[in-house]
């Protein structure tokens, strides 16, 4: 948009005056903010209204994409950029006397996610709108976030994140759309005498009341702005008295209280399903609703409505809008599940059997009696026509409903024409291996869809040293197309280029050195290698992989002082789910080492360790552009793809890899001399896991150089860890190495030791980091969303937003 320096000058000044009463110069941080957000929003909500009168008329098919996380970070320099308008508001504030970046720093995050799932559902809005692809995010209006993470005597302790406390400046109530929930009671089926079918009478429902709040999706310079809704639940009017004491009502309002409630407890897991049913049927009946106004007969909506299921999460929605169809509008089932099987599509994020989620079938009676029956007719049907085709053996391994449990992969799959894994290795071990059976089944609803970053974002937001390089070097067009950042790669050998881009890393470098000193009070050199994994803290990401190694070179360097390493900080960033004792060990551990290697004057500096606390999207963006080495790590076959990889590549940083997840493909990206990979590959793990060969204890007793390592782990060279070192060790020897990180050990110290002479080598590295840099852009989320688009969802942009 043309935005007059004047005009916007004069709209802030006015919106401050009307919502505050005050001057500029009288204003603090937070009102600067939310005047500013205002009327930014105020600037969009044309363009917001305008496609969606757009989409009405021209019947546009929509994909709606429901996941229980969303983590957009904070969108006001992202509005900002995507509406062209970031240079102006910048220098239009600075010419009133305020600070554009201290404004900023005034917004929270968004804290609606934890990690990855969350991150590319916000990539994923991020990207529909940006190539003009008609998308609409499903989620939970969360009140609080994960948690706010501290560490206190090296533990982690969880804090509320009270995100939402001051209100959320981009959202918009649409109390007009609300509607209701029903959950409990009593269903049972009545017959209707003239017509033989069968209508459900609801006996002491919970009614609950669903409301959406909108937010905008700004498309890159294009004009189009989809919608992200997030429902919150209130109590309807007609049933208030139901809830007399604040004990009732505050069960109600825990339904969107959190993120992940602790299922470590019967009640916790009750939450968990209550909160994914709430927001897949509120979204559902909206869509419905919708849809209707189009007056195309309901049995073809699947040519106007395509609904995605992001993880298991939301696989609530094949049997709630079954039941939307057969009880609401009376659709006869085999017209409504076909319906439903060409509306829905899956997409699998992990091998991981505990993630795939299951629901006891009392619980699901008893929250959602109407819907567990419909599960009921489901899988009976599909058990019925599937024993005529195909093994009985199968079959019942196949079926949804096992062993007392409702499978929730296996309700998404047989109800959606389309499942997905997230990466090529990925995609592969879901046929081959997670869900084989499902695949011999169903081969045609299998594909690949490998993960992509907001590329805007993590360049042109968060790296703006490097984007004024690139802009300099190939000019502007890759800042609206990806692809067009292969064009560095031409410049790999031009030392004058590699000289920016190396000087463009150390203000990186120089601005996280700062933020660790104010966080943490520890001293880093930005002239030492940066060396950072940042991630969910999870056993089989192999957090500890990297600890032993860091451990190692401590014990190396107490040895022999003067050995001849590149100064080394190793950065930490991770949650541990609040009740997965083990990974709060990890962090206790890696503190604790950090306290230990961070006071040793006799290491003159060479080492540090960094674990910062609260990781998010913030904290990313100053992250991810200053480091140096990229640690991936995960034990082949186990990470679906990881976005963290794709970031650090784009932003420079030469990764440390694995053959897991999308390393395979940021390898073939950018060659085998631009990466360093170490380690088991998916088929060593897979030949171990068949021989059941695997012996920890032989390969910790016969290594002595192993054994000094663990060892330390118990035997007093790192204070302050008996219980957590303890059950670090017995996790490795007496409970044999789940994730094979002895095994990996020794390859991976050697891949450590090549990352050190290959840094040493500067003119190597930079080519290296180059070359990363310049083949990132095959991992943008526009690309991604595109082939969604084509595949799965059939869009198609209109043709004034595409660029």
């Amino acid at each position: 948009m043309k935005l007059p320096k004047k005009k916007f000058q004069t709209d802030f000044k006015n919106r401050l005056h009307e919502k505050f009463a005050i001057e500029t110069a009288d204003a603090n941080a937070q009102e600067l903010f939310e005047s500013l957000g205002s009327v930014i929003k105020n600037y969009i909500s044309e363009d917001w209204r305008d496609v969606r009168r757009y989409q009405m008329e021209n019947q546009t098919k929509t994909a709606y994409y429901f996941s229980i996380e969303f983590l957009p970070g904070k969108m006001l320099r992202s509005n900002l950029l995507n509406l062209g308008i970031l240079d102006d508001v910048r220098d239009g504030l600075s010419e009133l006397g305020l600070d554009f970046d201290m404004i900023a720093e005034a917004e929270k995050d968004m804290a609606l996610g934890n990690g990855g799932l969350g991150r590319l559902a916000s990539c994923f809005m991020d990207s529909l709108a940006s190539t003009g692809l008609p998308g609409f995010g499903n989620g939970i209006r969360y009140k609080y976030g994960l948690f706010k993470q501290q560490f206190i005597d090296g533990y982690q302790v969880e804090f509320p994140d009270a995100w939402l406390q001051g209100g959320n400046i981009w959202e918009v109530r649409k109390a007009h759309e609300a509607v209701e929930v029903k959950m409990e009671g009593n269903v049972w089926l009545k017959e209707d005498e003239s017509t033989g079918n069968f209508t459900p009478v609801y006996e002491n429902p919970r009614v609950l009341r669903a409301v959406p709040y909108d937010t905008a999706m700004v498309g890159y310079e294009n004009g189009q702005v989809n919608n992200l809704r997030l429902w919150d639940v209130e109590i309807p009017e007609s049933e208030e008295r139901k809830y007399y004491s604040i004990n009732d009502r505050r069960q109600v309002q825990d339904i969107t209280g959190v993120l992940y409630p602790d299922d470590s407890t019967y009640e916790g897991r009750q939450l968990r399903l209550v909160q994914e049913y709430f927001f897949t049927s509120a979204g559902l009946q909206t869509i419905v609703k919708h849809y209707l106004k189009l007056g195309i007969p309901l049995d073809e909506i699947y040519t106007k409505i395509a609904v995605h299921i992001n993880d298991t999460h939301p696989a609530l929605a094949v049997a709630e809008f079954m039941r939307l169809l057969v009880d609401d509008h009376k659709m006869d089932w085999d017209r409504a599940w076909n319906a439903t099987v060409k509306t829905m599509s899956y997409t699998n994020h992990t091998i991981l059997q505990e993630a795939l989620e299951k629901w006891p079938v009392d619980m699901v009676k008893f929250l959602i009696p109407r819907v567990y029956q419909i599960i009921e007719e489901i899988d009976r049907r599909y058990v019925e026509e599937m024993n005529k085709v195909a093994d009985l053996e199968i079959v019942g391994r196949t079926r949804i409903i096992q062993m007392g449990q409702v499978h929730m992969a296996h309700l998404a799959i047989i109800g959606s024409h389309s499942t997905n894994g997230v990466a090529k290795i990925h995609s592969d071990l879901l046929k081959d291996v997670v869900l084989h059976d499902f695949y011999v089944l169903f081969p045609e609803r299998f594909n690949n869809k490998t993960n992509g970053i907001a590329f805007r974002r993590w360049s042109q937001i968060s790296n703006e040293p490097m984007s004024k390089v690139l802009d300099e070097t190939i000019g502007k067009e890759w800042r609206a197309d990806a692809s067009k950042i292969k064009l560095l790669e031409s410049y790999a050998d031009d030392k004058e280029v590699q000289d920016k881009l190396a000087h463009a890393k150390h203000q990186n470098k120089e601005r996280l050195a700062a933020y660790i000193k104010e966080a943490t009070g520890v001293e880093v050199s930005p002239n030492a290698i940066f060396d950072v994994q940042v991630k969910r803290l999870h056993a089989y990401k192999r957090q500890l992989l990297n600890l032993l190694h860091i451990i190692k070179l401590y014990l190396d360097l107490k040895e022999n002082p003067d050995l001849d390493i590149t100064p080394r900080v190793f950065i930490f960033g991770a949650k541990a789910a609040p009740s997965y004792y083990y990974a709060k060990s990890v962090i206790k551990v890696i503190n604790e080492v950090g306290n230990l290697v961070n006071n040793d004057k006799a290491l003159k500096d060479k080492l540090k360790v960094v674990f910062l606390p609260n990781y998010n999207v913030s904290l990313a963006e100053i992250i991810v552009p200053a480091a140096d080495v990229s640690e991936q790590i995960s034990l082949a076959s186990k990470e679906a793809s990881g976005t963290s990889n794709m970031k650090f590549m784009l932003n420079g940083a030469v990764t440390i890899a694995t053959l897991d997840g999308a390393n395979i493909e940021i390898r073939d990206a950018v060659g085998d001399e631009n990466i360093v990979i170490f380690g088991m590959d998916k088929e060593d793990v897979y030949t171990h896991y068949f021989a059941h060969d695997y012996n920890a204890w032989a390969v910790y007793d016969a290594d002595p150089y192993i054994k000094r390592v663990v060892n330390a782990l118990v035997d007093g060279t790192i204070p302050n860890i008996i219980r957590e070192g303890q059950e670090i060790f017995d996790a490795l020897i007496k409970y044999n190495d789940e994730y094979f990180n002895l095994q990996d050990f020794l390859p991976y110290v050697a891949a450590q030791e090549k990352i050190d002479m290959l840094y040493k080598d500067q003119k190597t590295w930079r080519k290296m980091s180059l070359m990363n840099t310049a083949n990132a852009g095959q991992f943008s989320s526009d690309d991604t969303v595109k082939k969604y688009a084509e595949e799965i969802w059939h869009i198609v942009p209109a043709k004034q937003f595409i660029h």
